[in-house]
């Protein structure tokens, strides 16, 4: 079994209720969820003039393919609203594989770890939460040590 650790991200609608959807669907679809961060109410990135997101990291044990998780996550995401009209828009969800295990995929549609996770206080603080001695296996660096050198503006608030 894989260690996979998903961001979860909302900031349409009942944001909260599409968070907890999400976990109901990944449940459902993917694997059990065996850790959770608290959720955290972070400002836009990317695209700052958006209503403020929730963020939760949800950590998962499956044995499916990195690409079978991305197909099945982002079925989760089009059965809750998500549409993509432009890049950092608004959305109902958003799900982004953080890691598989300690692998290394760079596909097309497919790059794990996460090729921005490092520079994100909103993926880093719930990420620590969970998991602050998981070592990113390009960066050999823990979260924690991540988390705490980030220099990063936007507010990140534990609800």
């Amino acid at each position: 079994m894989i260690d996979v650790f998903l961001l979860l991200g909302s900031n349409l609608g009942d944001r909260q209720l599409f968070l907890q959807k999400a976990v109901d669907h990944i449940e459902a679809d993917i694997a059990l969820v065996i850790k959770r961060s608290s959720i955290y109410e972070t400002q836009s990135w990317g695209k700052t003039d958006e209503p403020n997101y929730l963020n939760q990291v949800i950590q998962l044990k499956t044995d499916l393919t990195p690409q079978t998780v991305l197909q099945k996550v982002l079925h989760v995401e089009s059965v809750l609203g998500r549409k993509r009209e432009e890049k950092w828009g608004s959305r109902t969800i958003d799900i982004d594989i953080l890691f598989y295990g300690s692998q290394v995929i760079c596909e097309t549609g497919l790059n794990i770890p996460h090729p921005q996770l490092h520079n994100r206080m909103f993926t880093l603080a719930p990420l620590n939460e969970i998991a602050p001695d998981f070592i990113h296996p390009i960066l050999n660096k823990n979260i924690f040590e991540l988390k705490n050198k980030l220099k990063d503006n936007l507010i990140v608030k534990k609800l």
